[in-house]
């Protein structure tokens, strides 16, 4: 190992992974550059999703109360499949793909590298973000052309819905290196479609029974969905400080968690 290699390998890591998690953003970048099918794939699913239940059933259901006046279901489920998007990509990204370097051994070269875990887990999680900028931003311009975004706070909604991807992104970075068997992504799916169909994406909170509304403001999706959605639609309160606060400390537990596991799990 060259000195300059081995004093990168030394030296105390910056926040955030420094420059040298950027290297494992673009060998991902050069890897992935065939995969664009995948990430249409990825993009249109939320879309359908608008088309067939926010305009489709919108037009059963009528308009919904939000901050004390009526919108139409539409933009009322418009930002909640955003919110629902940006966590299955990352989820998707941090869990999957970690997941098939870590069982092809693709790490273990990496480490041969001056890069060190921290950079890894920091770089896994910017591509997956990188990701999910460009389902935000495509998804968003669709909300646009279909007239279902009056503010100008729903710009605002790209870079939430990248702090919803990163607090999902790094609980997934976790959450993979308990994973042993391809198998085991069943009990992911068990816990995230249950996250998608009850964090008041399709219905307002106040309809749930009243146990639920307890229980539901607990959830992560819940936060992600209700931040969206008051930036979407320009009711942006002092209470929406919690949502970003709570997908904050997310982010930070996460990745905190993430370089111990990983470390563990690379070492052994």
């Amino acid at each position: 190992m060259s000195g300059a290699a081995l004093v990168a390998r030394i030296t105390p890591a910056v926040p955030f992974g420094g420059g040298m998690a950027w290297r494992l953003v673009r060998r991902n970048l050069i890897v992935g550059r065939k995969a664009w099918l995948l990430i249409l794939t990825g993009f249109f699913e939320p879309v359908f999703y608008l088309v067939g239940l926010g305009i489709g059933v919108g037009k059963l259901v009528g308009a919904i109360e939000v901050a004390g006046r009526a919108v139409p279901y539409a933009e009322f489920v418009a930002p909640a499949l955003l919110a629902a998007s940006a966590m299955n990509g990352a989820i998707y990204e941090s869990t999957n793909n970690v997941h098939a370097k870590l069982f092809f051994k693709t790490y273990d070269g990496t480490l041969a590298t001056p890069l060190r875990v921290r950079d890894i887990a920091v770089g896994e999680l910017i591509y997956a973000l990188m990701r999910g900028a460009v389902y935000a931003l495509g998804f968003v311009a669709v909300m646009l052309a279909l007239g279902l975004a009056r503010s100008a706070w729903v710009l605002a909604a790209i870079p939430g819905a990248l702090l919803v991807g990163a607090a999902f992104g790094a609980v997934g970075l976790v959450v993979v290196t308990f994973i042993r068997t391809w198998a085991d992504f069943g009990y992911v799916e068990v816990v995230m479609l249950p996250l998608f169909l009850f964090s008041a994406t399709f219905v307002p909170l106040d309809q749930y029974p009243p146990f639920a509304q307890w229980i539901v403001p607990l959830t992560p999706l819940y936060h992600g969905v209700e931040l969206l959605r008051a930036l979407a639609l320009g009711a942006v309160e002092a209470g929406t400080l919690w949502h970003v606060a709570y997908l904050v400390g997310m982010v930070a537990l996460g990745l905190a968690f993430a370089g111990r596991r990983l470390e563990k799990r690379l070492r052994r």
